[in-house]
């Protein structure tokens, strides 16, 4: 799988991890990138082709693959964040997580999966695609939920030899983490590790120390998860 020369479309390129994915994709000689947004008009790098989509509404995805067939690479980047907790938030607050993660990234896949043999599909997870937090209920179930769709759609695309990477990540320095005082990765530095990843093959990538903590938690007793996690982020 080779960046240089190839299109590729990003979700969500308006800003944060998107924004650095076409910097990267451009800088690693990428024939052509497609930046999506809701608002195109907020796509800010020159040379980047703007392009409309809302992941959440099926003709705005239909529009979005008829204007870029020649995407061999989809990067599916757009998210959301409610902090939003299962129990006590309002359920179409809960539904909206869903609606993003899960059945947006799902109506993107299924758009351009035809175009995709022999290309790639990255979704970016997240650590807490293993790891529930409170304050994150929703978002911890959306993205599981993803991370179980990528898995599914790896199995399903095989026959057309699509690559199908999920990329975890911690807390990145970006407009949406802008509340959270703890540790923040460097969105180029995880966007070149998940690059590095999908140019190497992988099926998944751990960009950072904390995707790769939560990852070796995941053979333990809840208990013990739950009891390391809580040390860990009072520390």
């Amino acid at each position: 799988m080779q960046i240089n020369g190839a299109h590729v479309l990003v979700t969500g390129a308006n800003r944060g991890l998107g924004r650095q994915f076409v910097l990267s994709l451009m800088e690693r000689g990428a024939g052509k990138v497609y930046a999506t947004a809701r608002r195109p008009d907020l796509i800010d790098v020159p040379g980047a082709v703007p392009l409309r989509l809302d992941i959440t509404d099926p003709a705005s995805v239909a529009a979005a693959a008829a204007a870029a067939p020649d995407a061999k690479i989809v990067i599916n980047n757009a998210g959301i964040s409610t902090g939003a907790n299962l129990i006590t938030a309002d359920l179409d607050t809960i539904r909206r997580e869903l609606d993003t993660h899960f059945y947006g990234t799902l109506n993107v896949i299924r758009a351009f999966a035809p175009q995709l043999a022999d290309g790639a599909i990255m979704n970016v997870l997240s650590a807490i695609s293993w790891l529930a937090t409170d304050g994150a209920g929703a978002y911890h179930a959306a993205k599981a939920a993803e991370w179980a769709l990528t898995n599914s759609v790896r199995l399903e695309l095989a026959h057309q030899r699509t690559l199908v990477t999920g990329l975890h990540l911690g807390a990145a320095d970006t407009d949406m983490m802008a509340w959270y005082d703890g540790h923040k990765g460097d969105p180029e530095t995880i966007v070149a590790a998940a690059l590095d990843g999908l140019e190497a093959h992988q099926p998944e990538v751990l960009a950072d120390a904390w995707s790769r903590q939560v990852k070796a938690w995941l053979p333990e007793d809840p208990s013990v998860i739950y009891r390391e996690a809580a040390a860990a982020l009072t520390t």
